[in-house]
Parts: structure tokens; C-alpha cells; sequence
């Protein structure tokens, strides 16, 4: 075993005694620490776009926790917010967006997207990167195209994301455009991001589990092998981990045709079934229940070792199915890292 970071090696297909574990929301409310600082500080927007605290907030569960990797602290709607959408972020209602119904609002958006409007998350990186502890990965993202266009369509979000579906069918060529401009868009983000010293980049595409598999295909599939492709022209070196929510049936293909390095399984997937039908080229990552790390107990400690007992023997991440949940106990992330890393001992 080499000097390579642990995240990193698993993601290049090597098999650790324990797995590397980060966690989906890290830097976030569950943290008293994190609480404070965004108490004192502004807007959400405004917080992801000051480097000083979105650094910040980025290492604060490397210190208290020691993760195997941090991930940037910033928002997948920084991206339509580049494209000259307006976005804000509510307290209790999440982000509202300016809202696209036609075709013709479209001509809302920038021509072309310009990498820098987004210049404030690269400081961010540049700052993180100087403070991380040496075995610690830095893991960069964006939010996959259908996720994104998906806000963008019903300026907020939706239970079913309906108003992005309907848009799709009703106006195939206009959504079409939209998506190739968040597939050129993304590409070029995290791009920049991997310049200013992220070393992984995730893929997140939340609600893709809500369509059927035709539009799946077209708008989940296609725009997220391009933007792989795109990544490795030009960074072959830098692992890209695909979180494709609600996947399920459809993961075995996406392993074989994405060409990314890891897939993140959400809480539906079935361990065993993804272990038996993914090929040992590509690195699982997941899936514990929020919910059980938010019980606690023996129940936790159950999930925990059915999880490393299915992905023994081969490349994994332990993560969650989803992000963790703000009411989590910190004791109880404490024991699910000590749990994990037994075998390193």
C-alpha cells in the first residue's frame, strides 16, 4: 500500500483494511461550530462566495472529526447564479430562482459561461487546500444537469420536480439547449475547480429517481457521460464519483457506461445487490441510512457492519445515502468513524 491519499486509492481501485469515509453535508448544521459562524455571517449566497468562511466551514469537520476527505463548502446554484439567473436562499424555504416557463426565457441566460463570475469559490479551494492535514482528500462538485435545470425551470424546489418534466416534454428542443449548456458549464467549473486544487470531483444529480427510463436515459445518462468525457480530456488524473439519486435499477448500466471512477448508492439501494452486479473497476460509495446514524445505538451499529461486511474485498467508500440530517448527534459521528475504522488498527 502506497503513500496515496486513502480516498484517492480506493477511487484508483485499490481495496483498504477499513474503508475512507466522508459524509454527504459534512460542513453543515448538525455542527455547533458551523451554527455559530453562519449565525454571525450573511445571506447563504453570500456565506458560499466569502472564501474566508466558506473555508472555514469546509474544515471545520476535518478538525473535529479527522474525515478522509473535505468537501468544498459552497451550493449547486452558484452555477445558474454565474449563468445570470437570479437565486437566493430563504431561511426555512430553501432557494427561489427566477423562474424559467418558456422557451424565450432562456434568453435570460449569459451566452457563454464565464468560469470566473465564479472566482470567489476558487479563492475558497486555494485557502482550504494550504490548511488541509497531508492524508486528507479534497473533494470539489457540482450539481448534474438535469438536477440543476430542474431549479432553474421551477425557480425552487419541487416534491416531483413536475414544472422540469413538463418543460422537457412540451419544449424538447429548448430543454435540450439548457442542458448542453449545463453540461458546457460544469465542465468548465469543475475544470477550474481541479486547477485551484480540488483532487476528486462528485457529480450530484438528487432527482434523477424521478423519471421514467426513456427520459433518464436522455437527461440524467447522456449529459453526465459528457461531462465525464469532458473531465478526462483534460484531467485524466483526478477521480470523478457519480451520486445519481434513485438510480436503482438503472446503476449497473451507469457503472459501465459513464466512465466515472466511483458511484455513490443512495439509502434505497440494496448493498449486496450493487456489490454482486457493479464491476470491481468502479468504487462504491455509500449507503447508510441518515436516519440510523440520527437513532444511534445498536441499530447503528447493525447498519455499520452489514455495510463493511457486503463491500469487504472490494474498492468502498463509506458515506451515507444521503446527506446528514441537522438534528445528528455528534457522538454518534464519532462512533460511526470509530466503527468504520476498526480495521485500520
Amino acid at each position: 500500500m502506497g503513500d496515496e491519499k486513502a480516498l484517492i486509492a480506493v477511487l484508483r481501485g485499490e481495496t483498504r483494511p477499513a474503508p475512507p469515509i466522508w459524509l454527504m453535508r459534512q460542513a453543515g448544521r448538525y455542527l455547533p461550530e458551523y451554527r455559530a459562524l453562519r449565525a454571525k455571517a450573511g445571506s447563504f449566497l453570500e456565506t458560499c462566495y466569502t472564501p474566508s468562511i466558506a473555508a472555514e466551514i469546509t474544515l471545520q469537520p476535518i478538525r473535529r472529526f479527522g474525515f478522509d476527505a473535505a468537501i468544498l463548502f459552497s451550493d449547486i446554484l452558484v452555477v445558474p447564479d454565474a449563468l445570470g439567473q437570479k437565486v437566493s436562499f430563504e431561511s426555512g424555504s430553501g432557494p427561489k430562482l427566477e423562474p424559467i416557463e418558456t422557451p424565450d426565457h432562456l434568453n435570460r441566460l449569459a451566452e457563454t459561461f464565464d468560469v470566473e463570475r465564479l472566482s470567489p469559490v476558487f479563492e475558497t479551494i486555494d485557502r482550504v487546500k494550504s490548511a488541509l492535514p497531508a492524508d486528507v482528500a479534497f473533494i470539489g462538485f457540482c450539481g448534474a444537469p438535469w438536477t440543476v435545470a430542474s431549479y432553474m425551470i421551477a425557480g425552487q424546489g419541487t416534491p416531483d420536480q413536475a414544472p422540469a418534466r413538463l418543460f422537457a416534454y412540451r419544449h424538447p428542443d429548448a430543454f435540450a439547449r439548457l442542458i448542453d449548456k449545463l453540461v458546457d458549464a460544469s465542465i468548465a467549473y469543475l475544470a477550474r475547480q481541479i486547477a485551484a486544487g480540488v483532487e476528486v470531483v462528485q457529480l450530484f444529480d438528487t432527482w434523477a429517481g424521478v423519471l421514467p427510463p426513456s427520459e433518464f436515459d436522455k437527461w440524467v445518462v447522456a449529459p453526465l457521460q459528457k461531462i465525464v468525457a469532458g473531465l478526462k480530456e483534460k484531467r485524466r488524473d483526478v477521480p470523478v464519483i457519480a451520486f445519481v439519486r434513485g438510480a436503482g435499477a438503472h446503476l449497473p448500466d451507469l457503472a459501465a457506461r459513464l466512465g466515472a471512477d466511483g458511484l455513490g448508492l443512495d439509502t434505497s439501494i440494496d448493498p449486496k445487490w450493487a456489490a454482486d452486479r457493479v464491476s470491481n473497476n468502479v468504487a462504491l460509495q455509500g449507503n447508510l441510512d441518515p436516519l440510523a446514524l440520527l437513532a444511534g445505538g445498536e441499530s447503528l451499529d447493525r447498519q455499520i457492519d452489514s455495510i463493511l461486511r457486503v463491500f469487504e474485498g472490494r474498492p468502498h467508500i463509506f458515506n451515507l445515502g444521503h446527506g446528514i440530517l441537522p438534528e445528528t448527534p455528534l457522538e454518534h459521528v464519532s462512533r460511526l468513524i470509530e466503527r468504520v475504522r476498526v480495521g485500520r488498527r
